[in-house]
């Protein structure tokens, strides 16, 4: 899939792991987006073009898989353990790390969604801080951004207790539920955290 040793990648802290997108995954991916269909809905980048509709699941992971092969992007699904020890664990949710730029930048943005039901229970910032850790200190990316819509309180949420920075709003940044829609941008660099966003996290929380 492009970066060595990607099929294999698993990132993973307590009942949380992130693992590389697959073609199979398309009837539990399916499910949950249909089951999340109101929630996710306000939120989901559209197409701008008159007529323009949502590519397939399978167009969706083709694409995805051509970005890791030209190293601009890391696909990833949010999936957690649950059901005991043993238990395979179930997909709740996607990561992407995508426009990744090298030379001088080395910066990515990061893009997220995860199961209604599984919302404000700390999973998303564990997976952020988990891609975000993997991306510095394994790519050698140097910035991350998330950019997010202003009404869009839990992401706020998210980044707030990540530490991201706020540089600012972006007007009609992207085509969201069929319309152009402001954005406000965030950013973290690697020298922010030199002991791993996670770490941070997890002091911030007083988690183990």
């Amino acid at each position: 899939m492009g970066w060595p040793g990607l099929r294999s990648l698993t990132l993973e802290h307590g009942d949380v792991l992130l693992r590389p997108i697959r073609y199979r995954d398309r009837s539990e991916w399916t499910q949950l987006r249909a089951r999340n269909a109101a929630w996710l809905g306000p939120w989901d980048a559209t197409d701008p073009r008159p007529g323009g509709v949502a590519p397939s699941y399978g167009q969706m992971v083709q694409a995805l898989r051509a970005q890791a092969r030209d190293h601009t992007g890391l696909p990833l699904v949010i999936t957690e353990r649950q059901g005991g020890p043993g238990a395979r664990p179930a997909l709740i949710g996607q990561l992407n790390v995508s426009s990744i730029v090298w030379g001088a930048a080395r910066t990515a943005t990061l893009g997220y969604w995860v199961d209604r039901d599984r919302a404000g229970r700390g999973i998303v910032p564990t997976a952020v801080a988990l891609a975000t850790d993997y991306c510095f200190g394994e790519l050698g990316l140097h910035r991350m951004e998330i950019n997010i819509r202003p009404e869009n309180a839990p992401s706020l949420r998210v980044v707030e207790k990540l530490g991201f920075r706020d540089e600012g709003l972006r007007q009609r940044f992207l085509h969201i539920d069929g319309r152009w829609c402001d954005h406000r941008s965030f950013a973290l660099t690697a020298e922010e955290v030199p002991g791993g966003l996670l770490s941070r996290l997890q002091a911030g929380s007083g988690a183990g």
